[in-house]
């Protein structure tokens, strides 16, 4: 059975297609080409605008045309992480999803559901014949996951609607009012290579197998980093045994929690069967202190690697390694306003040796804009204490703060008891929406956030709940027939 033989037939068949094309972050011409073409052969008024976002409209429905305009919303860009035992290429390669019991997921690769299954349900409510609505738009951006660029480069007046609903949340039968602000941290040590001395053996070492995860959704998991474990196994082996690093490498995405990272390093002939021992003793006793929460991590030993010719200074490395150890990198604050709810955060997210450079990213979120600041400062000191040639920031943004009171949440609210039963949950999320940055160019638009249950994004472990997109669906298609009026 494939996905396009589920149910609604019109949102898991536009998910099917999206799966067909390939779209990772920075690399979203085809889709756009496609979504172009989609709108244009049913006949909706579709264009792109100057930078790359897809804007669909339709008019109302007969009944509906005194309704308010509402905007569905997603992103079509998607997170490219594999399994190391995966050939996958994103670039070339569509996505092998399938049916996994009461699942939808896909072949060692992330699915894509964040935000396929959101762009889908938005297309189905264009082309369904049984959705009645008022005036409707979709809008599709680019680039969201590194970065959210879409948004941020949308220029006001270009959408009619005043109310916006956001369909890139994760958790059925929750409304998210309100998302933390983030911003980019790097720091880089700059280096340079001695030649190898004589009498030396290389081993490369990898931990994999973590969990990885979102870094706002999952971080308060309190989920191994790759990265730092990797730090851990090299500090004593470079201050007591003589190692020197070759390269380390770890992480591919800002908002990933690292699940693989790398070291290359050089041992001295004498010592080799000792640090190798360490390294599989080092690693045993991290991996107790994570059992539970990365049960299948797991360490990887090259012993026939060549020796290369050269390494990385060792004073250089030995800072950054320090440095790596000693920056935050976790939960940094709950809220103490929503219990449950992250408020402060950092993910030490990427790690890379290469060009005469040590580069150490990490991605800082928070709900507020004045802690999301001195942690930005804390980083910075500690960067610059552990001896780093630059600490730039990039990409902050604020926070969108929540409107309880709005019409569209009273209206969501109440279909939502309606359809299920049972009262809506009404929440804020660590993760970064789109809202936050739009939001402030449209200042008179409501806006929520809603769609089914997806775990594991931004992960191979990825996948989607088939019974609650098609309940998600049917409350979304509610929602819109009872849109307030003008």
């Amino acid at each position: 059975m494939s996905i396009k033989d589920l149910e609604p037939k019109y949102v898991w068949n536009n998910f099917y297609e999206l799966t067909r094309i390939p779209r990772p972050s920075k690399h979203e011409h085809k889709v756009q080409e496609y979504l172009l073409e989609w709108g244009k052969k049913r006949g909706f008024d579709t264009k792109r605008d100057e930078t790359g976002n897809i804007i669909i409209s339709v008019p109302a429905t007969p009944g509906y045309e005194n309704r308010r305009g509402v905007i569905l919303q997603g992103h079509m860009d998607m997170v490219p992480q594999k399994t190391s035992d995966s050939s996958h290429d994103f670039l070339k390669d569509p996505i092998n999803a399938y049916i996994d019991g009461e699942w939808v997921t896909a072949d060692r690769t992330t699915l894509g559901a964040d935000d396929g299954i959101g762009v889908a349900m938005s297309l189905a409510a264009l082309e369904d014949p049984s959705v009645e609505h008022g005036p409707l738009e979709v809008l599709v951006t680019y680039d969201e996951e590194t970065g959210m660029t879409g948004a941020s480069e949308l220029r006001p007046g270009v959408l009619k609607g005043d109310i916006l609903l956001n369909l890139d949340s994760e958790d059925e039968g929750e409304l998210c009012v309100g998302c933390a602000g983030g911003l980019d941290v790097s720091a880089e040590f700059k280096y340079y290579k001695y030649n190898t001395p004589a009498g030396m053996k290389a081993l490369r070492f990898t931990v994999n197998g973590l969990q990885g995860g979102h870094s706002g959704m999952d971080i308060s998991l309190y989920r191994a980093n790759a990265n730092k474990v990797v730090a851990r196994i090299l500090l004593p082996l470079m201050e007591q045994c003589g190692v020197r690093v070759v390269f380390f490498r770890g992480g591919s995405l800002r908002n990933a929690i690292p699940f693989e990272a790398t070291a290359e390093i050089l041992i001295p002939e004498a010592s080799y069967a000792a640090v190798r021992q360490a390294i599989v003793d080092s690693f045993d006793t991290i991996r107790s202190e994570f059992i539970d929460s990365d049960p299948s991590s797991a360490l990887t030993i090259e012993d026939e690697v060549p020796v290369m010719p050269k390494f990385i200074q060792q004073k250089t490395m030995l800072r950054a390694v320090k440095a790596i150890i000693a920056a935050p990198s976790g939960v940094i604050r709950m809220s103490q306003t929503m219990p449950g709810l992250t408020e402060t955060s950092i993910n030490l997210a990427i790690v890379r040796t290469q060009h005469g450079k040590i580069s150490i990213h990490s991605l800082m979120r928070s709900a507020v804009d004045t802690s999301k600041d001195y942690l930005a400062q804390r980083v910075r000191c500690l960067f610059e204490l552990a001896g780093a040639d630059s600490v730039t920031f990039a990409g902050g943004y604020s926070g969108w703060t929540p409107r309880l009171d709005t019409a569209i949440n009273k209206v969501m609210m109440d279909v939502f008891e309606k359809c299920y039963g049972y009262p809506m949950k009404m929440m804020a999320t660590h993760g970064g929406l789109e809202c936050a940055i739009m939001g402030a160019k449209y200042p008179n638009w409501e806006m929520a956030s809603i769609g089914p249950t997806i775990r594991y994004p931004h992960s191979p472990d990825e996948k989607v709940e088939i019974a609650s997109v098609a309940r998600t669906w049917d409350y979304l298609k509610a929602v819109l027939k009872e849109i307030p009026c003008k």
